[in-house]
Order: structure tokens, then sequence, then C-alpha cells
């Protein structure tokens, strides 16, 4: 039964408005309901049917020397360097020495993953060994600085692991000593060759989504396994040693354009546990369009990493449970299309940031995650830090 309601019954009105709220179930005998009389593509847009498409054939999996071959020494055997071992190890690569404080660390990772390596416990005598010609340094910023800059003067290429630097400014230096010594020297930023995200990188490089205009990166996943760890005491972890894989990202999508301005924030989520706030946003605004970081890193269930690349021609999507369950999308006027794309973050990752340097090496050009580039992702994530922190300390 409908029912009735006076709306402003007070004012001195000649005519006032009588309202009927009429339950969703009511039906008027000869009467069209409100969503019939509507159009069927009521919406913001005029979206046309789409037919399915086969997928383009892009080269996102990691390309190899054509007969580079080195020995490469790994100082550092912590945590991640298991994976950096495993992709290693895939690709056929040669480590042939391992060193760590801890000599028990590197005794554990050689026989797990390259028995006939030898063990160092100084990066010194590593460096020493003449046959090795790379070096991958994994160890945390803190330490890292002096063993690459005494992998450089030993006459080493290094690849660094992320983040390359805290300080801009001896990043510059260790730019300008690599140069001095003719030495190639990378940062490990294999999101750019996770599978996803290096299709998305190849299909923007191809022009199949012609000028990028937005990029947006929202990610909701559980990273409360930072609590009791060294981790735990980064006061911004999300913005800074998580984050600047999607800050890099950004720089990489917009290819080198002008960055006009850096907004960002943090704070504690309700109920987390962990020190360092685990919800983060920052906007990057590029000549000519926009991209947009969000992270919460506090979601227990409902986990989702979405990523949407919008060009003048076209959108690429990527949207997953995690980090190495993704489905990428591909819109143009053609189609949409789908690639089956194989491997995962961590193994193609690594994998394909230590085999650029090689490429690099051996075509004697700079590698595409080249320090002295990467510098320029590390100034949007140290941007976006300071002005979050500013917010945080504000509140």
């Amino acid at each position: 039964k409908p029912t009735t309601h006076l709306v402003n019954p007070e004012a001195n009105s000649v005519n006032p408005v009588l309202v009927f709220f009429v339950p969703s179930s009511c039906v008027f005998v000869g009467e069209k309901s409100m969503a019939e009389t509507l159009a069927d593509d009521y919406g913001l847009s005029k979206i046309s049917v789409a037919k399915q498409i086969a997928a383009p054939e892009l080269p996102y999996q990691p390309q190899e020397p054509k007969a580079y071959r080195p020995a490469i020494g790994l100082i550092g055997c912590g945590g991640i360097s298991a994976q950096h071992l495993n992709a290693y190890r895939h690709a056929g690569y040669r480590i042939t020495a391992l060193c760590d404080r801890k000599e028990r660390k590197a005794i554990a990772r050689r026989d797990e993953f390259y028995p006939e390596a030898n063990v160092f416990t100084d990066y010194r005598d590593l460096l020493a060994v003449e046959e090795i010609e790379v070096v991958d340094v994994t160890t945390h910023p803190a330490d890292r600085i002096q063993i690459i800059e005494a992998a450089l003067l030993a006459g080493k290429h290094v690849l660094s692991q992320k983040p390359f630097v805290t300080d801009l400014t001896v990043g510059r230096r260790l730019v300008a000593l690599a140069e001095t010594q003719g030495r190639k020297l990378a940062v490990n930023q294999n999101a750019r060759w996770a599978p996803h995200f290096s299709y998305i990188r190849q299909a923007i490089q191809a022009g199949l989504i012609g000028e990028v205009q937005s990029v947006s990166f929202t990610l909701h996943w559980d990273h409360n396994w930072i609590i009791g760890t060294e981790f735990e005491k980064i006061e911004h972890l999300i913005l800074s040693d998580f984050g600047i894989h999607w800050f890099d990202l950004a720089a990489c999508f917009f290819d080198k354009r002008t960055v006009r301005k850096v907004w960002a924030t943090a704070t504690r989520a309700t109920g987390q546990q962990a020190t360092p706030p685990m919800v983060a946003q920052a906007v990057i605004e590029f000549d000519g369009g926009l991209a947009s970081l969000f992270f919460n890193a506090n979601v227990i269930h409902g986990q989702e990493d979405r990523t949407v690349v919008a060009g003048t021609n076209g959108t690429i999507t990527s949207r997953g449970p995690s980090l190495s369950e993704q489905t990428v999308t591909l819109f143009t006027a053609a189609g949409w299309a789908q690639p089956a794309l194989t491997g995962t973050w961590f193994r193609e990752g690594f994998h394909g940031a230590m085999a650029e340097l090689l490429c690099a090496i051996e075509e004697r050009r700079d590698p595409a995650n080249n320090a002295r580039d990467n510098l320029n992702s590390l100034e949007l994530c140290y941007s976006a830090i300071e002005r979050a922190a500013n917010q945080y300390r504000d509140r």
C-alpha cells in the first residue's frame, strides 16, 4: 500500500508537494515502471559491443643475451636472495660465489641452489676473484653503498637491490663512479618483468593504446608478515620499500614525461597491528596525464590487485587476487583480448632484471633498468614520502 508524505508542510506554500512512497513490489496496471522507460544504454558513456580478438604477440618474457654468460657473484644471502637464486638457476646463469657475513646463510643458499659455488664471509674477497664479472648486491640499503662502490672500483658490473639508495645525492655519486669506471650499474626493479606488467609495458611501447592518459594502481593485500622484522621499523614502508615498484612503473608507463606535481598521504588503518601506516595513497601529475597509487596493506579477506592504463586509442587492465595471479585484458577499437601469460612475478621478475643487465653488457648499451633513470623513480617515491610524512605529523 502506497504511503504519502507532505513535503515541507509548514512552509507558506500555495501548492505544497505531495510525494508517494511506493514499495518496490507494487505494480500499477496499465503503467510502465521507471526501469522500463529508461534506455538500456543509460550511463556515463555509450559503450559499443566489442568482439574478442586474438591477443597481440608481445615479447613480455625476459630477453636473453646471445652468448654472454659471465661468472656472477651474489652478496647478501638473506631472505630475498632465495628468489634471486631460484630465478637465476631457472635461467641457467652461472653463480660461482656467494657471500654473507653469517657463513651459515651463504652455505645454506649454496647447498640449496648452487652446490659448486664458493662461499665468502667478506665481500672484498669475493670482489677479488678475477673470473667474476657481474655482482648482484641484495643487502639492505644501509650496507649496500660501500659494497656497490667497492664492486665498481674492482671493475665489476653491478645489479643493485631496490630501493637503489635512500639518498639521491649518494645515488648520483655512484652513477658517476660507474660511468667513470666504464661499468654498468642497474637496479633490480623486478616488477617491470612480472608477466602482467611486462605485457602492459610492451603494449604501451608498441603503441597499442596510443598515448597514455592515466595510470591507476589499486592494491588491497595483507603485508602483516613484516611484524617483528626489520621492515617494521621503516616509517613509511608501504610507500618506500614496497611502493617503489609502482612509482617505477608509473615513470616507466609515462615514458620519462615531465612530472608536474606529487601528492601523497598515509595513515594507520583501523585495527592494524603493524607499526607503520598500512594505508597510503599517492597521485602524480605528468605532462598530459595522472598516475594514482592506492595501497591498503591490511586486507585479510577479499584481496585484490588491479591496474588500469588508459590511452588515446585503448585501455589495458590487469586484475587478480595476488601479484602473480593476474588476468590482462586489452581493449581497442578492434575488440578486446586476453593474452595467456606464463610465469610469476618473482621468478620472471628477478630473471628479467638480471637478463637486461647482461644484454646491455653484451650489446654495449645502457640497461633499461639503469641506475641513472632509476633516480627519477626514487625522486617520485621520496617526494611522495615527504608529503605523506608532513600530513601524518600535522594530524
